[in-house]
């Protein structure tokens, strides 16, 4: 009997079947991607470094629905905004992901390019090293908690009573639609015009 066309196992194979189970369960192991794709969960390690390496693959895979050229963007803060919603949309498409990827290290090149690129814009436009980091971990910190709430339910106050909660009621309703978006772009612009605020207090400092 010939060799088969297609392999039965790699990397690409591993991580899509990795990222059905998250998508589906919130969670993964080598055991059940093992089986779901019909093989020993031996065979698996042959292609991967064990779970945390599957859990860097999804982080690539997930990421590489960012558009990283948004980075490109000036200024500085026309290039964060639209990193960011770049950012929210590919996690919004896998929130499931988002707990599993931010309990583990950072270790995929792809993705600690992306993180250089965007160091190198704050750098470049002036803020202080120290500012860095704190002002990208707070952007995520935006993208992520709204990522997750594209997934919740739309109705997430349920109101036995009106007249128990009337002014909560009254705000519900003067919401409408896109609530999580208008919510994400309000936390994003409030977030920009800190981050302004700081990197001019900066400047007049030095």
């Amino acid at each position: 009997m010939g060799r088969p066309r297609t392999p039965l196992l790699d990397r690409e194979r591993i991580t899509t079947t990795a990222l059905e189970l998250v998508d589906e369960k919130g969670e993964f192991s080598v055991p059940q991607i093992a089986r779901r794709l019909g093989v020993q969960t031996g065979s698996l390690y042959h292609h991967v470094d064990g779970r945390d390496g599957i859990v860097e693959l999804l982080r690539e895979r997930v990421s590489a629905g960012i558009d990283i050229a948004t980075l490109d963007l000036r200024p500085w803060d026309e290039a964060l905004r639209a990193w960011a919603r770049s950012y929210r949309a590919a996690f919004a498409a896998h929130p499931r992901t988002i707990p599993l990827l931010m309990t583990n290290p950072v270790r995929a090149p792809r993705v600690l390019d992306q993180y250089e690129r965007a160091v190198s814009l704050l750098l470049d436009a002036g803020f202080p090293p120290p500012d860095v980091m704190p002002v990208i971990v707070a952007l995520e910190n935006v993208v992520l908690g709204s990522a997750l709430d594209l997934a919740a339910p739309e109705a997430m106050w349920e109101l036995a009573d009106d007249t128990a909660t009337p002014r909560l009621a009254e705000a519900l309703d003067a919401a409408g639609e896109r609530r999580a978006d208008r919510a994400f772009e309000l936390a994003l612009e409030c977030f920009l015009s800190h981050a302004r605020r700081r990197l001019a207090e900066h400047r007049s400092a030095g």
